[in-house]
């Protein structure tokens, strides 16, 4: 029997996600009715109105399904409830890059990810070379535009 894959992300992240779900389920009647009325408009073989609110009403349960898939996986995780010297999921680091200015990243989830507000996905490549990593340690990363190092300077939990 295949295993379930534990979706780790913080309340903020949950939230969003069944926000999201609310918002598509309560566009659903909106759809149906665009369908009924683009039926009554007769031939939809060439019924334009038709197919998009067709192709509208596949988007939106396609999208139903996916957030209900990370939802009944979901692994919530305060952040506030960790502690130690490693890295791991919710943590803040802040990391000395080559020319020791600092940046901020916390470990999130992949739905969370935002790496301009500060907020990386534990999948990411920094995300995965600052994993389990501790005070002070070097971490290279490979990114798109070439290696980068870092020296993590500092672990919150916050």
């Amino acid at each position: 029997m295949a295993t379930v894959e534990k979706m780790p992300m913080l309340q903020e992240g949950h939230d969003r996600l069944n926000a999201d779900l609310k918002r598509l389920k309560a566009e659903r009647p909106t759809i149906v009715d665009a369908i009924e009325e683009a039926r009554a408009h007769g031939d939809l073989s060439e019924n334009a109105e038709y197919h998009a609110a067709k192709e509208r009403q596949g988007q939106i349960e396609a999208s139903i399904s996916d957030i209900e898939d990370k939802l009944a996986r979901a692994q919530v995780i305060d952040p506030k409830d960790l502690s130690g010297d490693k890295v791991v999921f919710g943590a803040t680091v802040t990391l000395l890059d080559e020319d020791d200015k600092p940046v901020k990243y916390q470990i999130v989830g992949q739905t969370e990810a935002d790496a301009k507000g500060g907020r990386i996905s534990y999948n990411s490549p920094l995300g995965r070379a600052l994993i389990g990593r501790k005070l002070e340690d070097e971490v290279e990363v490979t990114v798109p535009s070439g290696d980068r190092y870092y020296v993590v300077s500092k672990i919150e939990f916050i």
